[in-house]
């Protein structure tokens, strides 16, 4: 089948994954690769930037929904991006180094879904809390350099500010190495870690995401300039085909969010993520 033939297959793909991730705060990306792996066949650094440019398309639709509810808590997302940024440079070198072979890639790839995985059944437990639907207040009360204190539904959130950078260095690394925003590493650490309610970050990671995407971009064209031979550019096709199907996802899913409990969600996302695992295992196998 050419690529023609796949178009529909990644747009529904790329809706179906952006529609559910979304509603948990990340950009579905982290799924959108195996998709790319699996149906397209390609392992080459190019599929990393292609995942970039996707969550360039797509997570603006999801940003812009949450900014008409009130949902960024903007100095959290700015702090994601503090750590999250310096990290991804150092991913995207791994890439093209030690990660550029097929083999290498794939189980790369297969560890960080099981870690995202169990990362998410770890902080279901700390998510599945109450919550008052349809409900989206949010608001500030303090940030220094040492912690961050918000308010959402009445209850009163704090964290310390130098762990979330930390965190979001270590998540960087690791989502420009693999092609995420690292969204999806993030919020379950973030739920289970830090405490504080999926509702209330999912505007903040998607943020962070987009932003972390721009400069993959930027650093993954800075290295071709450089190594014309690298096949590290995006495959612009594929990443408007899943483009336009996480545009429409994210959108729907922001807007759904705020009526859904993160719980279900969370398991949905969770069987997701170790059948895209167990995939990949078994095509190095």
């Amino acid at each position: 089948m050419d690529f023609a033939g796949y178009m529909p297959l990644l747009i529904v793909a790329a809706f179906l994954i952006s529609l559910v991730c979304s509603t948990v705060g990340v950009s579905g990306a982290f799924l959108l690769l195996p998709v790319q792996v699996l149906v397209l066949g390609s392992t080459a650094p190019s599929i990393s930037s292609t995942n970039q440019l996707f969550n360039i398309l797509a997570t603006p639709a999801g940003i812009l929904r949450f900014l008409r509810e009130g949902r960024m808590l903007w100095p959290l997302a700015l702090l994601l991006c503090a750590g999250t940024l310096p990290g991804l440079f150092l991913g995207l070198y791994l890439r093209t180094g030690l990660l550029a072979g097929a083999r290498a890639f794939t189980i790369f790839a297969a560890a960080v879904l099981f870690f995202t995985g169990f990362s998410m059944l770890r902080g279901r437990k700390k998510s599945a809390s109450k919550f008052q639907r349809g409900v989206t207040e949010l608001r500030l009360i303090t940030c220094t350099c040492k912690r961050l204190v918000f308010a959402f539904q009445g209850t009163q959130y704090a964290c310390s500010v130098p762990g979330l950078v930390c965190l979001s260095l270590g998540v960087g690394v690791v989502g420009g190495a693999y092609g995420i925003g690292g969204g999806s590493i993030m919020a379950p650490f973030l739920v289970s870690l830090f405490n504080l309610p999926v509702h209330a970050l999912s505007a903040a990671t998607l943020f962070s995401t987009f932003m972390t995407a721009i400069a993959s971009i930027v650093a993954s064209l800075a290295l071709h300039a450089l190594d014309p031979g690298l096949d590290i550019l995006p495959n612009v096709p594929v990443a408007l085909c899943l483009g336009v199907g996480g545009m429409a996802g994210m959108y729907c899913g922001a807007r759904l969010q705020k009526f859904l409990s993160s719980d279900i969600l969370r398991k949905l996302l969770f069987v997701l993520v170790l059948m895209a695992a167990f995939s990949l295992v078994l095509r190095i196998l």
